[in-house]
C-alpha cells in the first residue's frame, strides 16, 4: 500500500511539472506551451489591449488569459490529487513507524514521514496558488510583463500605465485597461484571503483534534503533539497571509502599481 502511494505521488509530481501546459493548450495554443513564446504573447497582447482603449480584452490577450486559466485549473487539480495522496502516505508512514520495532526501520520511516509531510505542505501551497491563479488569470500574468526584453511599445505602455496609477492613486479615472486590471487585482487577493481563511479553519480544527488525542503509547503521544503544534503554527501563518491579502485587496491600485514596476 505504501509503495503504491509513493509511486502514485511520484507520478503526480512528474505530471505537475510536465502536463499542465500541454493539457491546457488548445488546438491553436501550441505556441504558448513554450515559456519564451508565452512571455512574448503576454507582452504583445498587453500592448494590443492597452492601445484598444476598451475594457474588453483584445483577442490576442484573451487567448493568452484563457490558456492561463486552463493551465491553473489543470495544475490545481493535479496539486489537489497529490495533496490527498501525500496525506494518506504520511499517515501510513507514521502508523508503520509506531508499530515498527527495529530502530533502523523506525528511523527510515520517520525520515520518510517528515519528507512526505513537507511535500504535503508544498502541495497545499500549490493548490491555494492555483485556485488564486484560476480565479484571476490576467492578474497572475502581470509579473510576466517584467520578464524578458522590453520592446519600445511595451515600455511605452507600461510607462503610461504606471504614470496613470501613480497620479490617480486609486485606479479610478484611469484608462479602461487599468480599471479592469485594478478590479482583477482586488479579486486576486480576495480569493487568496478566502482560501487561506478556509484552510486556516481546517488546520485549527485538526490541531485541536490532535491535542485532544491522548494515545497510551508514549511515542505516539509525542508524534501526535508534534503534528498538533505544527498545524497550530501553520494556522497562525495563514492568518497573517489572510491579513496581508485583505490589506492588498483594499489597496489594489498601489499593489498593481508595484507589480507593474516589477515588485511583488
Amino acid at each position: 500500500m505504501l509503495l503504491a502511494l509513493a509511486l502514485c505521488a511520484a507520478a503526480l509530481v512528474g505530471a505537475f511539472v510536465v502536463a499542465p501546459s500541454r493539457l491546457a493548450a488548445g488546438s491553436g495554443d501550441g505556441d504558448l506551451v513554450h515559456h519564451h513564446r508565452l512571455i512574448a504573447a503576454v507582452h504583445s497582447g498587453f500592448v494590443e489591449y492597452w492601445r484598444s482603449g476598451n475594457r474588453r480584452l483584445s483577442p490576442h490577450l484573451a487567448r493568452v488569459v484563457d490558456y492561463w486559466y486552463r493551465y491553473h485549473l489543470v495544475k490545481g487539480l493535479i496539486s489537489a490529487l497529490l495533496l490527498a495522496v501525500l496525506i494518506l502516505l504520511t499517515i501510513g508512514l507514521w502508523r508503520n513507524f509506531l508499530k515498527a520495532g527495529d530502530r533502523v526501520r523506525r528511523a527510515g520511516l520517520a525520515s520518510a514521514g517528515v519528507l512526505t509531510a513537507a511535500l504535503a505542505l508544498l502541495a497545499l501551497a500549490a493548490v491555494m496558488a492555483n485556485i488564486q491563479g484560476a480565479a484571476a488569470p490576467f492578474s497572475s500574468l502581470v509579473p510576466m510583463l517584467q520578464e524578458g526584453g522590453r520592446d519600445p511599445a511595451l515600455a511605452s505602455a507600461l510607462d503610461q500605465a504606471t504614470r496613470q496609477l501613480a497620479y490617480s492613486g486609486s485606479g479610478t479615472g484611469t484608462a479602461p485597461a487599468l480599471q479592469v486590471m485594478t478590479d482583477g487585482f482586488t479579486r486576486y487577493h480576495v480569493v487568496l484571503a478566502v482560501v487561506a481563511a478556509v484552510v486556516a479553519a481546517a488546520l485549527l480544527a485538526v490541531s485541536v483534534l490532535l491535542w485532544r488525542m491522548t494515545p497510551a503509547d508514549r511515542t505516539a503521544r509525542r508524534v501526535t503533539r508534534a503534528f498538533g503544534a505544527l498545524t497550530a503554527v501553520l494556522t497562525l501563518g495563514l492568518l497573517v497571509l489572510v491579513a496581508a491579502n485583505v490589506t492588498a485587496a483594499a489597496h489594489s491600485a498601489p499593489a498593481l502599481l508595484d507589480a507593474l514596476k516589477g515588485g511583488l
